[in-house]
């Protein structure tokens, strides 16, 4: 993979993260009102496990190894009715911090260095050690947890090891050879969820776009990487069948994609879950005042 499909992806983590670490801070600075709405628990679960993964599949040890710290603490405010006080407040804004630094880092311009990184977790282990303590010393009733909780979780850690091999085979010389083990690594991912249809689906139109020797290493491998990472996290929380493969996977794949037009009912019609794609089926469906209209709605919901 050439430098400039390197950077692509890295791209892609960085603004990625980046969304991440504001659901985060937004969840942490209400953490209150976060803790009586189920839904906004798991999306500060989804969005410290996205980052640990990402991090995981690019290398950066620090970024994940703190993104796991916070996920882990996440999971016990999902599982347990724990009271929120100033105290846990803040040990959480510290840990949060911690994650920002890295991020920041990473952009700036000299990068994430491996000592530097190592040195910032190490001085917030005390944090982190501290926040996990008084979680469980907060933690009421006990009692065992279901075991079912934790398979979304491993399915998901165990397709980032995976994504972690596909990208080093995407690195390699693209012949028939490293297409047939990539391939084999979309079995293995297939495999994992029988019972999942839309992660049947887009692992299969990943699998069918490898195959075709017309795509190119660099055009097919920023999209399967980031595609199949995106629907793991939404596993991670127990919504795997929240994302479909995109229109242009689908294009890649050598299949049409779902048609832009009216379904069923004047008020209903199909996009894809991918930004870019989305936004233009939006386009092609909306007249100019329509669109405006849309907009302002957008925008009114990214403030709210």
């Amino acid at each position: 993979m050439d430098p400039e499909k390197q950077q692509q992806i890295m791209g892609y983590f960085i603004e990625e993260a980046r969304e991440h670490l504001e659901t985060i801070e937004k969840g942490l600075l209400e953490l209150q009102s976060t803790m009586n709405d189920q839904e906004q628990l798991n999306e500060l679960f989804r969005a410290a496990h996205s980052v640990k993964g990402g991090a995981a599949m690019l290398g950066f040890g620090s970024i994940q190894k703190t993104a796991h710290s916070l996920e882990d603490c996440f999971k016990i405010l999902k599982e347990e009715p724990v009271p929120v006080d100033q105290k846990l407040e803040t040990l959480f804004l510290k840990g949060y911090d911690t994650l920002q630094k890295l991020l920041e880092r990473l952009q700036g311009p000299f990068g994430l260095r491996e000592e530097d990184g190592a040195e910032i977790v190490q001085k917030s282990q005390p944090v982190f050690e501290e926040l996990k303590k008084y979680l469980d010393a907060l933690v009421k009733g006990g009692g065992e947890a279901d075991a079912s909780r934790d398979v979304g979780l491993e399915i998901a850690n165990e397709v980032i090891n995976l994504l972690r091999q596909m990208l080093l085979l995407f690195k390699q010389k693209p012949d028939a050879e490293t297409r047939k083990r990539i391939g084999t690594l979309c079995n293995q991912l297939a495999e994992m969820s029988p019972q999942m249809q839309n992660w049947q689906t887009l692992v299969k139109t990943a699998a069918r776009a490898i195959a075709n020797p017309k795509n190119s290493y660099d055009l097919i491998a920023p999209v399967t990487i980031k595609e199949l990472k995106y629907a793991s996290d939404f596993i991670a929380v127990g919504k795997p069948d929240t994302m479909p493969p995109s229109s242009l996977l689908l294009e890649l794949a050598g299949q049409s994609p779902p048609p832009a037009g009216i379904k069923l009912k004047d008020k209903e019609f199909i996009i894809t879950a991918e930004p870019q794609a989305a936004a233009q089926k939006l386009i092609e469906t909306f007249d100019k005042k329509q669109l405006t209209v849309l907009t302002k709605l957008l925008v009114k919901a990214v403030k709210s």
